[in-house]
């Protein structure tokens, strides 16, 4: 072999190697071949968290494209994103840099946006949300954490669980010192009161020990019950009463929203006063005939009369009979 196809060889095996390492790059930063199919957006933050070219661009969780180049524009990070073709992005997508895993790598993320909006146009600039990053949230948890440190000590100081008699535990330990004799009294007698639930005695103790003594309860609240029923059966009709009467159904309720009949009963009850004060004083004849005594002995006198006149018809002729009637008379 000749030093000239040597030198080929040597140049073959160079230029496949760095063609190896060229695509081994593309596919590792998730950059195309083809840089001029798909289109560009822009978008800012704060701080754009480490990433970097080539990281993906995903949205809805569907990668879509991938981190052309990041770059400072004044106070904020740039970020430029290489969309593919076909895919539109809503014109109200709002973008975040997101953590794919716990270590893993960073990648922007798109909201679907609403179903009404029109697509943005390429080269547009997007809005962004910041959201925390790991460094922050683990800051925020060890905030937390020297929170509720501080917390738990000042409870443990305010129990007074390192022995002082000014927490709380030292003034319960006092109570219960001061009143130990009441607190066993109670005792004594909580203790007797079981007792006597458990051997029957007593209301309570035969209802929980006594059959009878169940049943017998039972019994009374389901009457309870019934009568209960009974009660809202019978509001139930005294409100349907009453939703007539104000409809003026009905005698009464006719006396009672009718104001004609109102009038006519009260015209009635003029005139029985009326007419009773007339009786009482004597006025008319049925007035005479109740309270004038002589007046009823006449009408007695003159029954008896006639009486005795048709009697007398019997035993006469007819014109001796006019006579007799008519002397009997008068």
């Amino acid at each position: 072999m000749n030093n000239a196809q040597m030198s080929v060889r040597v140049g073959l095996f160079f230029l496949l190697g760095v063609a190896l390492i060229w695509i081994t790059h593309q596919s590792l930063t998730g950059s195309k071949l083809g840089r001029d199919d798909g289109y560009d957006l822009t978008t800012r933050f704060a701080t754009i968290k480490e990433l970097k070219a080539g990281d993906e661009v995903r949205l809805a969780g569907v990668t879509v494209g991938a981190v052309e180049a990041t770059r400072l524009s004044g106070r904020h990070a740039e970020v430029v994103m290489r969309i593919s073709d076909g895919i539109e992005v809503a014109a109200d997508s709002v973008a975040t840099i997101a953590m794919s895993r716990l270590l893993g790598s960073n990648y922007v993320s798109l909201t679907l946006g609403s179903p009404n909006s029109r697509a943005i146009a390429p080269g547009s600039m997007l809005r962004s949300e910041d959201t925390p990053g790991l460094n922050t949230v683990i800051s925020q948890v060890g905030e937390i954490g020297r929170k509720v440190e501080q917390a738990l000590t000042q409870f443990a100081g305010a129990l007074g669980t390192d022995g002082s008699s000014d927490g709380l535990m030292g003034k319960l330990n006092a109570v219960i010192d001061d009143n130990a004799a009441k607190i066993d009294a109670i005792t004594t007698n909580l203790e007797i009161v079981t007792t006597r639930l458990r051997d029957g005695e007593g209301t309570l103790g035969k209802l929980l020990t006594e059959e009878q003594g169940y049943n017998d309860l039972v019994l009374a609240i389901a009457e309870i019950r019934s009568a209960a029923e009974s009660a809202n059966a019978f509001m139930t009709e005294a409100e349907s009463m009453v939703v007539h009467l104000k409809r003026g159904e009905g005698t009464l309720g006719t006396l009672m929203y009718d104001e004609t009949a109102a009038a006519n009963l009260r015209l009635t009850m003029s005139n029985l006063q009326e007419l009773s004060n007339k009786l009482n004083s004597g006025e008319g004849t049925l007035g005479r005939l109740i309270n004038d005594d002589e007046l009823y002995l006449e009408a007695q006198s003159t029954i008896q009369k006639v009486n005795r006149a048709v009697d007398g018809l019997a035993d006469q002729g007819p014109i001796t009979a006019v006579g007799v009637a008519a002397n009997s008379l008068f």
